[in-house]
């Protein structure tokens, strides 16, 4: 109802709550998974939540009022099933860690949507920059290890904000088409556009990344040339970091260097040297450009469609 009232201004979210409840954690009104074991807590905080809610969704929205016995009791559906899952996980990851495991945390989203260090407003509800993984798994940070960045060949992205290197063309069409680039959680069409390498050192900085994962590689045989942002062009000047303004990072136009392409198939390639001589030429300048060595890339779809350069253990 939020995203649907903003009209020509809504942000472009997936729909799916996600907002709303990160505001209820925020607003120290939330509900928790704790508390499904408790039924009178549960009320309370269901009906101090819909107290509110409720006044919102009829007042401002026009729509019908949610009952508190029906959340409730949908709620309560769900503690047996979530049971066997439900832990001290700050101790459980401390402990592997206190005895030498490898643990793994994976972040969802990407850097330009982070709450904090995305492209505000048009970002997501948390942090999914590396930093998020302390805070949200109760580890500190002289336990990270190494920090893996996720990096497609080219640049996508979903939803509303600033995107200076996206493609209106068919050089957009093709790389939707052939990277199957549509939304995981609501099927939408992600926007496409070249690689940006101002966005790659950003989230190597932010982050703090020790490497790079290459994605997509493959996606972008058959061009003669592709064009890759080293810089942006804002009010006539060149700019070669992600402009910490709103306004100036809406009017960034981007500023390309070719770089030359290959047609040959290298979803076989199972080495470095096994890819074409403009392949390796494109991954050394994405590194060069990015700030933090690639040490792995993918070739395909396939889970096993991987060259791997450094080990990530």
């Amino acid at each position: 109802m939020t995203e649907r009232f903003l009209g020509k201004r809504k942000i472009g979210t997936t729909g799916r709550g996600i907002g709303p409840t990160y505001a209820d954690k925020i607003n120290r009104v939330g509900i928790r998974v704790q508390d499904l074991y408790d039924e009178s807590i549960l009320t309370q905080k269901v009906e101090a939540a819909l107290d509110i809610k409720n006044q919102v969704l009829t007042k401002l929205y026009n729509r019908r009022a949610i009952a508190v016995d029906q959340v409730v009791e949908e709620l309560l559906g769900y503690a047996d099933k979530l049971a066997p899952y439900v832990a001290d996980t700050v101790l459980v990851i401390n402990q592997a860690l206190d005895e030498d495991k490898v643990v793994l945390f994976e972040g969802g989203q990407g850097t330009l949507l982070d709450i904090d260090h995305g492209t505000y407003p048009f970002v997501t509800s948390s942090n999914p920059t590396a930093g998020g993984a302390c805070t949200g798994a109760g580890v500190g940070p002289t336990k990270i290890s190494r920090v893996i960045g996720i990096l497609k060949a080219y640049t996508t992205r979903v939803g509303a904000g600033p995107f200076p290197t996206e493609l209106f063309d068919e050089d957009g069409e093709a790389l939707r088409r052939i990277g199957g680039e549509r939304g995981v959680t609501t099927g939408r069409d992600r926007r496409c556009g070249w690689f940006d390498a101002v966005i790659a050192r950003y989230a190597t900085r932010v982050n703090g990344l020790t490497d790079f994962f290459l994605t997509k590689l493959d996606v972008l045989t058959g061009w003669e040339q592709i064009p890759v942002c080293v810089a942006y062009e804002i009010d006539g000047k060149r700019v070669e970091e992600l402009p910490y303004s709103q306004t100036d990072f809406h009017h960034a136009k981007p500023v390309y260097e070719m770089l030359p392409g290959w047609s040959e198939d290298i979803s076989k390639a199972k080495s470095f040297t096994d890819l074409p001589k403009n392949a390796q030429g494109y991954v050394k300048a994405l590194e060069e450009m990015s700030g933090a060595p690639i040490s792995a890339i993918g070739v395909g779809p396939g889970r096993d469609e991987t060259i791997q350069i450094n080990s990530f253990l």
